[in-house]
């Protein structure tokens, strides 16, 4: 690592001064670390060798895990070859669906540096991980560094660096480096795309994404995420820590890192009102909550706002502790027309009424993506959030049986997950503007928008037995 990078990346990570004391500073490092650091190979539109059979490894089986073990169990063409949890328990609870279907046991992994074990296996090709946040980026790397894809549960980084060692990697190696965005995969979210492609909403002007969950009794519960690590990083990490369920969709239909890119932002947290009120309350029953009084929460509610090299912006929010109906916001506003989802029912205008539900249903026929006609309705019966999850493994595994190049690439990872450290960076300096890295390094003029058809692939079929 040249000095150059290692001043930026220690300087963008920590959200110092440095990063955000003016456009000219900011440009001038960025512009050094582009110079310095070349693409040695583009991962965009790249397709690698097509795999018949995909042995997938699992690597997390307490929380998102055992499902997406359960919905890759559906598809053809694939093989779950080993699991591992550094608790036997889990991984012997997700034995029990594969035995549940007639599905031989997969290899067992279990302890701290299991993971590691299953990476260096001969006879995997796919990692499949479901991690807390802070194992993503080391199990990525070093399951492509072993010879294996990597597919990652969302923010796949949660560091400037550790989005540059995903993009340094993959391309050395080869191997693709997906982040689990399923959102992408919603059926609204792909209509709008297909819409956005075909012209129907005009030259898109601004778009918006949030992740609005309340989880502030899902955080402070001792069952509920394994070491009480989400409430942790609520505590660790500042600004927008969950960017990518609201960026990944919007950021497609605005062609980034494929025709755009993003320029910099500015970010601004409220205060914590909830977190170190709840932690106290649980305190007073529960002397183990002593351990969360009195420490530095992230603020309730984080509101970003991005330009883009071509003049778009993009407002993201994050809210997981307000008593509120969960939402994604997920707006695409154009020169020709508007498209919603939230508060629902999904909405689209072309001037200044929206139109009624059944023209909106007309758009549906028309536009909804192959995928969607493809593998739709199944989706929806073997589940995963209505089904957008199904639909994004089953993607996955298609475009590796056949060699086809991926729906999220690497740099789509990396780009949204650094939303949380520079939104983190910004707030640290009272909303200052922090420029965005190009992991493309500069590819995104000449990179293809995200292909919406099926060709090439769409040939891997789906056992509905449950």
């Amino acid at each position: 690592m040249s000095p150059d990078r290692r001043h930026f990346l220690r300087n963008i990570t920590l959200g110092t001064g440095a990063i955000v004391m003016g456009t000219q500073t900011t440009q001038s490092t960025l512009q050094r670390d582009t110079v310095v650091m070349k693409s040695s190979f583009n991962m965009c539109g790249y397709a690698a060798p097509k795999i018949e059979k995909v042995r997938i490894g699992f690597v997390g089986l307490g929380h998102r895990g055992p499902a997406a073990v359960n919905r890759i169990s559906f598809i053809d063409g694939v093989e779950i070859k080993a699991l591992c949890d550094k608790v036997p328990g889990r991984v012997d609870a997700a034995q029990k669906i594969l035995s549940g279907k007639g599905l031989p046991a997969a290899k067992a992994y279990t302890g701290e540096d299991g993971w590691k074990a299953m990476c260096e296996s001969s006879d995997l090709d796919l990692i499949y991980i479901c991690t807390p946040w802070s194992l993503h980026t080391p199990m990525a790397v070093y399951a492509m560094k072993h010879g294996k894809h990597a597919a990652s549960e969302v923010p796949i980084a949660v560091t400037i660096d550790e989005c540059w060692q995903l993009v340094e990697t993959s391309e050395k190696t080869r191997k693709h480096c997906m982040m689990l965005e399923n959102c992408c995969y919603d059926f609204f979210e792909l209509l709008t795309l297909n819409m956005a492609r075909n012209g129907l909403l005009g030259e898109l002007i601004h778009a918006e994404g949030a992740y609005l969950h309340d989880l502030l009794d899902s955080n402070f519960n001792k069952t509920g995420y394994a070491d009480m690590w989400r409430l942790r990083e609520n505590i660790h990490l500042k600004g927008n820590l969950y960017p990518t369920h609201g960026l990944g969709p919007i950021a497609q239909c605005l062609n980034i890192n494929r025709g755009d890119k993003m320029n910099y932002l500015v970010s601004v947290s409220t205060n914590d009102f909830m977190m170190g009120e709840k932690a106290k309350e649980k305190a007073k029953e529960d002397s183990f909550y002593n351990q969360f009084v009195d420490k530095p929460y992230n603020g309730n509610i984080n509101t970003t706002v991005i330009r883009t090299d071509k003049g778009k912006t993009i407002m993201l929010q994050h809210d997981v502790t307000s008593p509120r109906p969960y939402s994604r916001i997920h707006l695409v506003s154009g020169t020709k027309g508007i498209a919603s989802k939230y508060p629902e029912p999904e909405r689209i205008a072309f001037g200044h009424e929206w139109i009624k539900p059944e023209e909106l249903q007309k758009l549906y026929d028309q536009y909804t993506p192959p995928i969607v006609k493809k593998v739709g309705e199944i989706a929806k019966q073997v589940g995963g959030h209505g089904g957008m999850d199904f639909m994004m493994d089953w993607r996955l595994i298609d475009c590796l049986r056949n060699g086809l190049p991926l729906d999220q690439d690497v740099y789509d990872g990396a780009l949204w997950s650094s939303i949380v450290p520079l939104s983190g960076a910004s707030v640290a300096q009272r909303s200052g503007p922090v420029n965005i890295p190009d992991f493309t390094r500069g590819n995104w003029q000449t990179n293809k928008p995200v292909n919406l058809t099926l060709e090439g692939g769409g040939t891997t079929s789906v056992r509905l037995v449950k």
